[in-house]
């Protein structure tokens, strides 16, 4: 086959590529050089926001009702404060997040506030407005006291982090479905599903840890990331209740087009099925008890302060004490959320690594996976870093307050989690004096 009537085109082609190559690099490394910008300023940026750690001591009773807890993550919530795109593009700024930490050390059970310094004010004022008997001190993070090296010969870890299974509009099992939910009710009689947590991770021995990491950053309705997140749960509820689609309006073609058709076949156009008759029963008056119940927990969880939360755990131990049935405990907590027929929590990533056709690799496809998933646990950082965002869901405040709470001594009367010895109180009003 004569093919010679191709090197006039390649000799075009060619030629071309030789003078203009220089027009196509821009478009091809545009997206790389906005995201080693962005790293780079939020890198700058983050050097110079400094974090704390807080230890929060429980009083020696909480009495007050969950609800309680839920307005404290409002409080939390108050760290909202989205950067324009100057503060974005060339200061670096963003949304600043906080860290929830549930730990056990060594069977002694701790509760941390991981949070930028310049905020402490707002957390510390969120704490004592309903829990004014608590104590916020700041100590050093206690991720630093063991090997920075994990794994090694000598520590072996297991960890996941968690994803919801169902989009995050759809709601999780909350307070309201453990506990009579009243002022008269008295604290022995609810079941209090965080306590099952604490008392497993009490039993903990000598040379064993287990953390548990809620990433929380504070979004609107309004913003970037609120706005798919509310159009989602709107559609799912207007599918569930079977509302009609809006009737999109006609385009000017659309219109051109059945002028056209009634010209030529004389017929006037079809109205389309739905608009020619209602039905009698409402849409909404057809839903099943379930359909009903998920479309009212959507709405409610839509109505509430929210929060983009990363959620992961890891268990830590000395090689020679380690108990692989240790991270049951914190899946056997998580559990407790699900609902069948609205959402549950589910591993996103484990490390645990099972192959058929790369077996050989698995030994050090595990290591490393563990060893990426400590570095991003104990510098707070998302699942798929250094990548910008994912692997995250939205949890309200209802929600993250069922989750994250203080058991009271009679639900949990183990001295495994520390609690303010005495109660603190101001002085009296109208107290006297006396001047030196």
């Amino acid at each position: 086959m004569d093919i010679s009537f191709l090197n006039p085109l390649l000799a075009f082609v060619w030629g071309f590529l030789k003078t203009w190559w220089w027009i196509f690099p821009p478009f091809f490394l545009f997206r790389p050089f906005i995201y080693f910008w962005l790293y780079w300023r939020s890198d700058l940026f983050d050097a110079r926001t400094p974090r704390i750690t807080l230890e929060i001591k429980m009083p020696q009773n909480v009495e007050k009702p969950l609800k309680a807890m839920e307005s404290v993550f409002s409080g939390f919530w108050q760290i909202y404060d989205p950067p324009n795109p100057r503060e974005k593009w060339l200061e670096g700024q963003y949304q600043l997040g906080f860290a929830i930490e549930i730990v056990s050390v060594e069977g002694q059970v701790h509760f941390y506030l991981r949070i930028p310094k310049s905020q402490r004010k707002l957390f510390e004022s969120a704490v004592y407005s309903q829990y004014p008997d608590a104590e916020l001190q700041e100590v050093e993070d206690y991720t630093k006291a063991i090997p920075q090296n994990i794994p090694n010969k000598d520590w072996r870890m297991w960890g996941a982090s968690y994803k919801l299974n169902n989009p995050s509009c759809y709601p999780i099992k909350t307070y309201s479905k453990f506990f009579e939910v009243s002022p008269d009710t008295k604290e022995e009689k609810r079941v209090d599903p965080i306590a099952i947590l604490v008392e497993g991770l009490s039993r903990l021995g000598e040379g064993e840890h287990m953390w548990i990491h809620f990433l929380m950053t504070p979004f609107s309705p309004v913003d970037e990331a609120g706005k798919p997140y509310v159009a989602q749960g709107r559609k799912i509820v207007d599918k569930l209740v079977r509302r009609p689609e809006p009737v999109k309006p006609s385009t000017v073609w659309q219109d051109l087009g059945s002028v056209g058709s009634v010209l030529v076949t004389g017929k006037a156009p079809e109205v389309p099925q739905a608009q020619q008759q209602q039905e009698i029963i409402p849409p909404e008056m057809k839903l099943t008890p379930g359909e009903r119940e998920i479309v009212s927990g959507i709405e409610e969880k839509l109505s509430k302060p929210s929060f983009d939360t990363v959620l992961r755990f890891v268990y830590i131990a000395r090689t020679d004490k380690y108990d692989s049935s240790a991270k049951a405990l914190a899946m056997s907590y998580f559990q407790q959320f699900s609902t069948a027929h609205a959402n549950f929590l589910r591993p996103l990533e484990t490390t645990k690594v099972h192959t058929i056709l790369t077996f050989p690799l698995d030994r050090r496809r595990g290591y490393v996976r563990r060893r990426r998933l400590f570095v991003r646990h104990i510098n707070r950082l998302g699942p798929y870093w250094p990548a910008f965002g994912g692997g995250s869901f939205v949890l309200n405040i209802e929600e993250l307050a069922s989750m994250f709470h203080f058991p009271s001594k009679i639900t949990f009367p183990s001295g495994a989690a520390p609690r303010v010895e005495v109660r603190k109180g101001q002085a009296p009003a109208g107290l006297p004096v006396q001047e030196e």
